[in-house]
């Protein structure tokens, strides 16, 4: 969908979600000890290998798509990014930052993740806006409404966008108040945890789901379910073994 018949709804709202997050980012690089200016750094080089890492794990995920026109690999603006690949690639260009910065990598995490969060809640509308990224055929009349499900083309689907939009806004609620809690690195297993488990729920009714080959398995689920474990198993040594030595 375009306003005016020029403007992408979807770019519109992934670039609010990105000033959004900026912003609110850059009141706290005070009191993690950064330099000032830090959260527009991160996002000048995250937002871009995140959008690389994106298509790039969507690609590889969908090659069938793309076997036969290669170059159709480019059209990104027809569709087809993922937001995992978008994590991977956003925080392998975090590591590049913070080491040609001379920043702690571990703060840098803790200054952008809650907004991470809100970016993707604000961005999950730009699937209302294309019609995507929905979830089951919802053939019962008492349930046809928003924001249990939604009209795409006269046919009523669950609307999952909706369902991931509303659960990363209270994920990053969550994470805005208890930032100041963190001790430096609990930010990003945190995020792990509150993130992965809504997604592992919610990728199991999507209808578009990537899956790994022919296993049946989807991979946004499997790496759901990877990273709620992995965020445990942080804190669990992180705290548990302290907790341990105070007894």
């Amino acid at each position: 969908m375009r306003l005016f018949g020029v403007v992408s709804v979807y770019g519109l709202l992934i670039a609010l979600a990105i000033l959004a997050a900026v912003v609110l980012a850059s009141r706290d690089e005070n009191r993690l000890g950064l330099p000032q200016g830090t959260a527009l750094d991160v996002a000048l080089c995250v937002v871009p290998c995140g959008l690389i890492g994106a298509r790039i794990y969507y690609v590889l995920f969908r090659w069938e798509l793309y076997a036969a026109h290669p170059l159709s690999v480019l059209y990104v603006w027809e569709g087809g990014l993922a937001i995992y690949g978008g994590l991977i690639g956003g925080l392998l260009g975090l590591i590049v930052l913070a080491k040609i910065k001379r920043l702690r990598l571990w703060a840098l995490t803790d200054l952008i993740i809650p907004y991470v969060l809100l970016a993707q809640a604000i961005g999950r509308w730009g699937n209302f806006f294309n019609g995507e990224a929905y979830g089951r055929l919802v053939t019962e009349a008492a349930l046809q409404f928003f924001p249990y499900a939604v009209n795409v083309d006269n046919v009523w689907y669950q609307a999952t966008f909706f369902y991931e939009s509303a659960a990363d806004f209270i994920g990053f609620l969550i994470l805005y108040f208890t930032r100041r809690r963190w001790k430096t690195g609990d930010g990003l297993p945190l995020y792990m945890i509150v993130y992965g488990i809504p997604r592992f729920l919610i990728e199991g009714l999507r209808s578009d789901s990537l899956y790994w080959g022919s296993t049946g398995i989807r991979v946004s689920q499997a790496l759901s379910a990877l990273l709620v474990i992995a965020g445990g198993l942080y804190f669990v040594v992180r705290y548990g073994r302290k907790r341990g030595k105070d007894q």
